[in-house]
């Protein structure tokens, strides 16, 4: 049973900040959210199947699906069964902007999606899947273009050790609790699972943060002094903002 509560301002406010959050790296983002005293919210371990790119960060929102461990066999191929089973209600329900969330328990030795569920979830406008496990087909996900991130690879199908038995509702990724319709931000170096609020913050304060901390390491590069470059004292704040416009980031977590 669904548990997602999503409406048409809840779209508005993620359209709002998803240029801006793409702006924003996870670990700029990690290290605000950790002011706030927001914690564990980085799904530890699952990471891009190839690289994004520096720079490239992904936003959408979480569509949840819960597997637990299989207790018996899986009672042979049944297509009515398959057709309604919750990963597969759940990425038939994926609209556009979506990401495609599974806790399976980071037991890998069970491949959750292939290249053709891959191809499914692209098709639906998901932009991106994460898997807490492992998925299959990894060569051919690869050629599909969706980015997808898990803990590792296996070629079995999920049926072997897992079974899906619910979606949208809250899930445990990797360490990170992740609730339907958290936004999730990812790049290279991970992902982050966060309430919209949180993200609302994040997209106006990173993009400072991030000026800033690229002007900081420009600094250092050309030989400055971590004592004082890092945190920058009130001389080099004024530096900054007066080689920037006095756009500065400095006063923000």
């Amino acid at each position: 049973m669904s548990g997602l509560n999503w409406g048409p301002d809840a779209d508005a406010r993620l359209a709002a900040i998803r240029e801006d959050l793409a702006g924003v790296s996870t670990a700029s983002a990690c290290q605000l959210l950790i002011h706030l005293g927001w914690r564990n919210a980085h799904l530890l371990g699952l990471r891009p199947l190839q690289p994004l790119g520096r720079g490239v960060r992904l936003v959408g929102r979480a569509r949840t699906c819960q597997y637990l461990m299989r207790r018996g066999p899986e009672g042979g191929h049944d297509p009515e069964r398959r057709r309604t089973s919750a990963e597969i209600v759940l990425i038939e329900a994926i609209e556009p902007g979506d990401i495609f969330c599974v806790d399976a328990l980071g037991v890998t030795t069970a491949g959750i999606i292939g290249d053709i569920l891959t191809a499914r979830l692209g098709a639906r406008g998901a932009v991106a899947a994460i898997i807490n496990g492992a998925v299959r087909d990894a060569p051919y996900i690869k050629e599909i273009g969706l980015p997808v991130l898990a803990a590792t690879t296996h070629p079995s199908h999920s049926g072997r050790d897992l079974v899906a038995v619910d979606y949208d509702q809250p899930i445990n990724m990797a360490g990170a609790q992740v609730l339907p319709g958290d936004i999730i931000l990812a790049d290279d170096e991970g992902a982050l699972a966060m309430p919209l609020d949180l993200a609302e913050y994040v997209a106006e304060h990173g993009p400072l943060k991030e000026r800033l901390e690229e002007w900081i390491r420009a600094k250092i590069t050309a030989g400055g002094s971590i004592h004082d470059y890092y945190p920058p004292t009130p001389e080099k704040v004024a530096e900054y903002e007066h080689e920037t416009d006095g756009r500065s980031g400095h006063a923000r977590p």
